[in-house]
């Protein structure tokens, strides 16, 4: 049977690394019997980079996917990029033995403008092209602004339209905050998909203390913000369907995030998704 590779975005452990170091977080994922992460908002220093390929070996983890940006996200902005930092990123990613990189979201710069957006794709799928020379795929990661309508078609959507080189990484809690049903979204996107962020989706509570004073513009900012990111299965999304979904549509890794643990700690939350999906019968997806 067919089967993908679950995983963990390791944004939700940057405070980790930072407390513990890269090698222990890998071991504590490794206890937890995760065997595959995704790096991104980790420090790509020298050592950083030295102990997560140490960590790799030793308990037998895979990685999936490095992160980069075409661009500065903001002019000045620090942080690497493929502009700048090209050789490096390269580096890194044999280093570790990987062959993704994924683009985390559009430059700040270009959210809302269309046409600095098409300049984005244009240099985005240029630099695919560099990659794909060294055997390096590039691929974009959505949230929920990519399906805004520029005269009537998604952005996402322009983004596929308008490149041969590109591949996407779909999350399927901006797919659903995004307004669509994200196994029939993923069905669309079928031979373009390697990578999916499982992150579930739940309505938290009311701050009912927002109603104190009879300020309803208060309290209407409180009903409108109550989406949460959850853990997998504690949520509402159809995982199992989605899942599938994934995997017939071409994904090879699925991998636990979740972006606010409101206050609990992130092993924690990603023992509970772990126990969910291997309760739903990915046991060997680990």
């Amino acid at each position: 049977m067919k089967k993908g590779k679950i995983g963990v975005q390791m944004m939700m452990l940057k405070g980790k690394v930072e407390e513990i170091g890269v090698y222990e977080t890998m071991r504590k994922l490794n206890e937890l019997g995760y065997h595959c992460v995704e790096i991104s908002q980790i420090p790509m220093t020298a050592e950083n980079v030295s102990e997560l390929k140490r960590a790799c070996a030793d308990f037998d983890i895979k990685v999936a996917s490095l992160s980069a940006a075409v661009e500065p996200m903001m002019p000045g902005m620090p942080g690497e990029t493929l502009a700048a930092d090209f050789d490096k990123i390269v580096s890194d990613c044999k280093t570790l033995d990987c062959n993704f990189l994924r683009i985390g979201m559009l430059p700040f710069t270009a959210i809302g403008n269309k046409d600095k957006i098409m300049e984005f794709v244009k240099k985005a799928d240029e630099v695919a092209v560099k990659l794909a020379e060294h055997q390096i795929e590039l691929y974009y990661h959505n949230h929920h602004i990519e399906f805004q309508k520029y005269d009537g078609e998604y952005l996402l959507d322009i983004i596929k339209n308008n490149t041969t080189h590109i591949g996407f990484e779909f999350d399927i809690h901006w797919i659903q905050r995004g307004g669509e049903n994200p196994a029939e979204f993923i069905r669309k996107y079928a031979g373009r998909i390697a990578l999916i962020h499982l992150k579930d989706y739940r309505i938290g509570q009311i701050d009912v203390s927002s109603l104190a004073g009879g300020d309803m513009s208060k309290f209407m900012q409180a009903f409108s913000n109550v989406v949460e990111f959850a853990e997998v299965g504690e949520g509402n999304l159809d995982i199992k369907g989605i899942i599938e979904a994934g995997l017939e549509s071409g994904s090879q890794y699925f991998l636990v995030e979740q972006d606010d643990v409101y206050g609990r700690d992130p092993f924690d939350c990603l023992k509970t998704s772990g126990d969910n999906l291997r309760k739903l019968g990915y046991a060997d997806w680990f």
